[in-house]
């Protein structure tokens, strides 16, 4: 039913067990130590609390024209919704996103095709990728690992996460707070450049 044991003793009576599973964890106080606990009407199971993220794709990579030269925003949709979140992004990590979407194989590897090959190499792999938070304006990604030790998360720019999760097809999450305080309909860019037009002139 589950993986591991953990035993909690504190420093007076009762005695606290503690059975952690991947669904949850299920707890059992021993007012009578020397009584082994009946399974399973004597334990209590505490259901994990459900994620807030919002299931998301790389909705499209586009360019405008502003003062101060050419923007690049990706957008992200959500699994039935109609308002994308727009993160603004620079024009090399767009462009690395389009080429990871596309399948792009340019020759030698850049920066970010480098990078998975050497998770590859020491038995890594991406497992998805979260965006958790704004603040001051910038997102803040997760980069979900999976290790050969365990599950790592590493901190990272929505573009750099971006760009991985599009050359391995790893999931895409929005935390349901970000894209609310963010959402804007998803007509208000359709109409700008796709990044490819640039890139292949």
């Amino acid at each position: 039913m589950g993986s591991e044991i953990y035993r909690l003793r504190i420093s007076i009576e009762p005695v606290v067990l503690l059975l952690a599973f991947f669904d949850g964890l299920y707890v059992h106080i021993l007012t009578d130590p020397g009584r082994a606990p009946e399974a399973p009407s004597d334990w209590v199971f505490i259901a994990p609390t459900p994620p807030d993220g919002m299931d998301a794709y790389i909705e499209g990579v586009r360019v405008a024209d502003s003062p101060s030269g050419v923007v690049a925003v990706v957008t992200l949709g959500v699994e039935g919704g109609d308002d994308v979140l727009p993160i603004f992004v620079g024009f090399e990590e767009a462009t690395s996103i389009a080429r990871g979407l596309d399948a792009t194989d340019i020759g030698r590897p850049l920066t970010h095709d480098l990078l998975l090959d050497v998770m590859e190499e020491l038995g890594s792999r991406i497992e998805r990728v979260v965006v958790t938070a704004i603040e001051e304006g910038t997102y803040i990604a997760d980069l979900h690992l999976e290790t050969p030790r365990n599950e790592v998360v590493v901190d990272a720019r929505p573009s750099d996460s971006l760009a991985l999760a599009a050359r391995t097809n790893a999931d895409i999450e929005i935390s349901e707070a970000v894209f609310e305080a963010g959402r804007e309909p998803k007509g208000k860019y359709a109409e700008l450049d796709d990044i490819r037009g640039l890139i292949e002139a």
